[in-house]
């Protein structure tokens, strides 16, 4: 039976005395945001983590003078703080782009249609190379070797396939490519296989790989243009690039961010939903890849200026970061942000070396080589939130020199509860039918079985393991172990009291999450949960109304059958790792939303990531305090509504606007 409202808790009586105070719960998150200049002498700077090592010197005749360990010592101190000063700036704008009750992080005050973002970059006058397509609608579609059953590969990946015209078609056909197009009225609109906050696409991708046939004859960097599904050719680089640093049959995908596309609708808080598409972007892919039999890995020790030469991104005009929001003409805030980059390669490959060091030297003559083509003008006018370009300088990764293999961890399946609660569907077919929902029903049920299958498939390590290291689909993609969890309000699942249960994604929290939480949440595993299912119920009640309060009145957050918040190890890993690793706490919530996405359409419902909610309300709620934890993105998961009066046309051929 679906559980009903617990009055037995105290946490009941807490819920409904949060709801009849949201607003004047308002002034109490108000004073933790951090306007403040990062130059102010009042500016908050995070305690190190990482203790100064303080060189000790010897007594031989050889022993340097007190001078030099003081400059040594000095030098140290001054990267110290430069660190800590990035990190301080990152959380400087994670807090003033929160969305309070009382007031939303800054923003337009409405849409300037006249310069909406064109959402397809282009390089004008570079040689356009058309991939294949392929077919994507039943009965044409049936289970072949290029369009598995989806929920087959997460027990294991085929066998590889060769790089070829038609692989490389295939895998960008199901990961960055138009998936539709639709119209209504006078409005006419792409959709992507890759979700993107409102629709807007910021995120742009590039291969990088060897000759191949049909395609080009050299190795070459290329600019992926989804509407056209071609390959821009920007450049030829040395033939000794993959044969000296890579294994063979293996190539690269760089993705890069236009803040400004995401900014002309959200402002400054566009930062945190760029991030969230890379990530999207990259979990798109790794799928993808998984179809060929391809594995795929951050290369995340390259650092910024590698990657800009990388995909010819140096060119971009120097763009001067203002000292406040100011609207005009600046064609140079269109520039591209690169992100990432990843390494797709053989399935089952044996670990190998990655010199990062004569890597990077090697990228750093890309500069000479002959780069085709002038990118396209987005806007005519745009406005600058200064504050994503300076938490964007901030955040940027340098080069991180070591020695040493490169490590291919073995790919792990996934737990396995209810194979069943899948339709059948091949991963194109979920894939590309793919929709973030507008609406749900608010009546649409999940039994227990599918919540809890679909749940081991957000797990990053596999079945019958502690869950810490990333390396099941497509979780394996990312460097680092997981720290991002979920906190899930049940609505419509049977057999499930409904309440708030939190997923642990990484176990080495479990403990540390226990004691951030409020005293009376209880901590208990529900009923019929997997052994290898790290879930647990906090509390239960009806939360519907309070899940919609909290994801800015939005009633697609009550009206399905779970939604969730997703909550990351926050200053803890920033101050541990770097203030780098920010952006890539959202990348690691964007994968995780791209598998709830397509867990949701292989079961046969819909999902929607929520970028709009309120931070510090959602933490209280949770009991944390400061920020050792904080919730990054929201997602719905259920009965999608259907507008009948849209209309779906097809990806390809599409119509010659640009939209």
């Amino acid at each position: 039976m679906e559980g009903g409202i617990a009055t037995k808790s105290g946490f009941f009586l807490f819920l409904l005395l949060l709801l009849q105070n949201l607003l004047v719960m308002a002034s109490k998150f108000l004073p933790s945001r951090l306007p403040l200049p990062l130059n102010s002498p009042r500016f908050h700077r995070l305690p190190s983590t990482n203790k100064t090592m303080i060189p000790i010197a010897s007594f031989s005749s050889s022993s340097p003078s007190a001078s030099s360990v003081d400059n040594s010592v000095r030098k140290q101190e001054e990267e110290e703080e430069e660190l800590q000063e990035k990190v301080a700036q990152a959380l400087t704008y994670h807090h003033q782009t929160k969305h309070g009750f009382a007031n939303y992080a800054r923003g337009p005050r409405g849409l300037d249609w006249a310069n909406q973002p064109n959402p397809f970059r282009r390089y004008i006058s570079a040689p356009l190379l058309p991939l294949l397509h392929f077919p994507t609608d039943r009965p044409i579609v049936a289970v072949t070797d290029d369009a598995p059953l989806y929920s087959s590969l997460f027990h294991s990946l085929p066998p590889p396939k060769p790089i070829s015209h038609s692989t490389i078609s295939q895998l960008f056909f199901d990961s960055l490519a138009l998936s539709a197009w639709k119209t209504t009225g006078f409005s006419t609109w792409s959709l992507r296989v890759n979700p993107s906050s409102g629709n807007l696409h910021p995120t742009e991708a590039y291969l990088i790989a060897p000759p191949i046939q049909s395609i080009s004859d050299s190795p070459f960097v290329a600019h992926y243009a989804p509407k056209e599904h071609s390959l821009e050719l920007r450049a030829t680089i040395p033939s000794g690039f993959f044969p000296n640093f890579f294994p063979d049959n293996s190539f690269l995908i760089g993705i890069s961010s236009i803040f400004w596309r995401e900014a002309w609708k959200y402002g400054e808080r566009a930062f945190r939903y760029c991030n969230h598409d890379v990530g999207h972007a990259i979990g798109a892919i790794a799928m993808a890849a998984a179809t060929l039999g391809w594995d795929v890995k951050l290369l995340d020790r390259f650092g910024y200026k590698d990657l800009e030469k990388l995909m010819g991104l140096q060119f971009f005009p120097d763009f001067k970061i203002p000292s406040r929001p100011i609207k005009g003409k600046f064609p140079e805030i269109e520039f591209e942000h690169p992100d990432c980059l990843i390494l797709v390669f053989p399935n089952g490959s044996n670990p190998f070396d990655v010199n990062y060091k004569e890597l990077s030297s090697v990228v750093n003559e890309f500069t000479n080589l002959e780069w085709k083509g002038k990118s396209n003008s987005l806007s005519k006018e745009h406005i600058c939130w200064d504050i994503i370009y300076r938490t964007a300088e901030a955040v940027k990764k340098p080069l991180t020199i070591q020695k040493g293999e490169f490590l291919v961890d073995q790919f792990k399946s996934s737990g396995i509860c209810s194979e069943n609660s899948y339709k059948g569907f091949t991963i194109r077919e979920v894939v590309r039918k793919r929709r973030s929902a507008v609406d749900m029903d608010g009546v649409t049920v999940m039994d227990r079985q599918t919540f809890y299958q679909i749940l081991l498939h957000c797990l990053p390590s596999g079945k019958g393991e502690k869950h810490r290291r990333q390396s099941t689909l497509p979780f394996r993609a990312l460097s680092w172990d997981a720290e991002v969890h979920a906190a899930i309000f049940v609505h419509r699942v049977i057999g499930l009291p409904k309440g708030l249960y939190f997923l642990v994604r990484n176990e080495d929290h479990l403990e540390e999450l226990k004691m951030a939480t409020r005293s009376e949440f209880k901590w208990e595993k529900p009923e019929g949960c997997p052994d290898d299912l790290p879930l647990y119920e906090l509390a239960s009640s009806d939360c519907r109304e309070l899940a919609k309060r909290l994801s800015c009145h939005q009633d697609i957050a009550s009206d399905g059958c779970f939604s969730l918040g997703m909550v990351a190890h926050f200053e803890p890993t920033l101050s541990e790792k770097g203030a780098w690793m920010y952006p890539r706490l959202f990348w690691e919530t964007g994968v995780l939303g791209q598998v709830l996405y397509l867990e949701a359409h292989a079961v046969g419902i819909s999902a929607t990531g929520i970028g709009c909610f309120f931070d510090d309300p959602v933490h209280e709620l949770l009991g944390f305090r400061g920020s050792k934890f904080q919730s990054l993105y929201h997602f719905t998961v259920g009965g999608p509504v259907l507008d009948k009066r849209i209309m779906s046309l097809p990806a390809y051929p599409g119509p010659s606007i640009d939209a």
